[in-house]
């Protein structure tokens, strides 16, 4: 898998190290030619006069003549001579500096005999010599005069050039890197502060409640791109903020509202049931019973509603609830009886443990909470279906489960069941007299006491699952 830096602190620093490796190799490379062209000239300018000076010496000699010992000027050692007459190497050997002569073995003589007399030296590799610059010049006599200087000097000069620039490279990128990235870090930090601000704005819940969005993006220099992004940052923070404090006044508003409309529709409502029941024990004929006892029915009604929304009036306030020692055990027990009484025609199931499961709570608010679950899967199953009720203890929270074996919600409503005024049937939900704020009660419930609430759902198979802390802070 190819390696990819992941910051922009090792990008920045990858792309550094890089830019310089490759000015480097280009210099390197530039200077180890320009170098080596130089001594290559400088080694066929000695070649020349090495060359001028055995054709002046050597006096035409005659075919089967031996190779003449030629001398040899200090400052050229192993230099290389021979004689080629009739297309023939007569007579080929190395003089090395302070050495005897050692003769070029014949299996080199074709690299001898391919030489052009008059041309420039060229190269060649003589045998175990190594390479040799060659040149050949014609005499008057007819005999090619070959004389080569060894590269060797030449090629170790390279080579050294080439060890050394590479150190030199490999340690210069070395610390370019290092200081690059304390210099790009040091750079970098405005971008790190907003990346810190944008991370801290982040965590804040901003769906639900007053929220205070007091982080800002310190701007050093707003001409710069990072200054320009934190400035825009900023802004971006206080129209949010305004927003959040808008949303807020309105929420407020709205729940004053209904708090003040439910509290005051709950004296009306109370005379009006009041009055049915009174006209009811009047003689009536069929009709006027029939009417009366559809007041009394909607006035009740109404009066779940005015109570429900009182309740999530009073949660959406904050308002504490009361914190002591429920047995979960036994307000699960006595809520299924209820129910049970309630809908005979379902399959009721507990699934409790052995030991009491004790939980720091409102009792009547936790009974609530059952009591909506329960009543949402009576009224949301058919007759005969299974529910199974069951607590769980795991270790510091605790799990109340309720499911059924109903037909399931479908997946386009799971995401809004606990949404107020959510309904997955409309006819079924009006016909048992929903007000579609049960789900929304057991949401806001459970968050007052610390805890959570989820569904799953599929057909043949739909459970609340409720976890609630065994100790909750009031």
């Amino acid at each position: 898998m190819r390696f990819a830096p992941r910051t922009l602190t090792a990008r920045l620093v990858a792309v550094v190290v890089l830019l310089l490796a490759v000015a480097a190799t280009v210099i390197a490379v530039s200077t180890t030619l320009i170098l080596r062209h130089r001594l290559i000239d400088r080694l066929d300018a000695d070649l020349r006069g090495a060359n001028g000076f055995a054709v002046r010496i050597v006096i035409g000699p005659q075919q089967g003549t031996p190779l003449p010992q030629l001398p040899v000027p200090p400052r050229d050692p192993d230099t290389l001579t021979a004689v080629v007459n009739d297309g023939k190497v007569v007579g080929a050997a190395v003089y090395p500096r302070d050495a005897d002569p050692v003769p070029v073995p014949e299996a080199d003589f074709p690299q001898l005999l391919a030489l052009t007399p008059g041309a420039p030296p060229t190269s060649a590799t003589i045998g175990d010599f190594g390479d040799y610059r060659l040149v050949a010049s014609r005499m008057t006599t007819g005999v090619v005069l070959v004389t080569g200087l060894t590269q060797r000097r030449v090629d170790d000069t390279v080579a050294q050039l080439i060890i050394i620039s590479v150190i030199v490279a490999g340690v210069t990128l070395a610390g370019a890197g290092a200081a690059g990235l304390v210099l790009v870090r040091r750079e970098l930090r405005p971008l790190q502060r907003v990346a810190a601000t944008a991370a801290k704005v982040s965590e804040i819940p901003l769906d639900r409640g007053e929220v205070s969005l007091a982080e800002r993006v310190p701007v050093a220099d707003p001409a710069t791109e990072v200054g320009t992004v934190g400035a825009a940052l900023n802004t971006m923070l206080d129209h949010v903020g305004a927003a959040l404090e808008a949303r807020q006044e309105s929420e407020t508003r709205l729940r004053q509202f209904v708090a003040d409309a439910s509290h005051e529709l709950r004296t009306p409502l109370a005379a009006i049931r009041g009055y049915a029941e009174l006209t009811r024990r009047a003689d009536l004929t069929p009709e006027a019973a029939y009417s009366v006892g559809r007041i009394s029915s909607q006035s009740e009604r109404m009066t779940a509603l005015v109570e429900d929304l009182l309740l999530l009036a009073r949660l959406d306030a904050g308002r504490p609830l009361e914190r002591a020692p429920v047995d979960l055990t036994r307000l699960v027990l006595d809520t299924v009886n209820d129910a049970h009484a309630a809908g005979t025609d379902h399959r009721w199931r507990l699934d409790l443990p052995e030991e009491p499961v004790v939980v720091t709570g409102d009792a009547s608010r936790l009974t609530q909470v059952l009591v909506n679950l329960l009543a949402n899967a009576r009224t949301h199953t058919p007759a005969g279906t299974a529910i199974t009720v069951a607590l769980e203890p795991n270790g510091s929270t605790v799990c109340l489960s309720v499911l059924d074996e109903g037909p399931g919600i479908a997946p386009e409503l799971q995401p809004h069941v606990f949404e107020r005024f959510a309904r997955g049937s409309e006819s079924r939900s009006r016909e048992n007299g929903s007000t579609g704020l049960g789900l929304s009660i057991v949401d806001a419930v459970v968050a007052a006491h610390g805890g959570k609430v989820e569904l799953t759902s599929r057909p043949g198979r739909t459970e609340f699952r409720v976890d609630l802390p065994t100790s909750s802070k009031g």
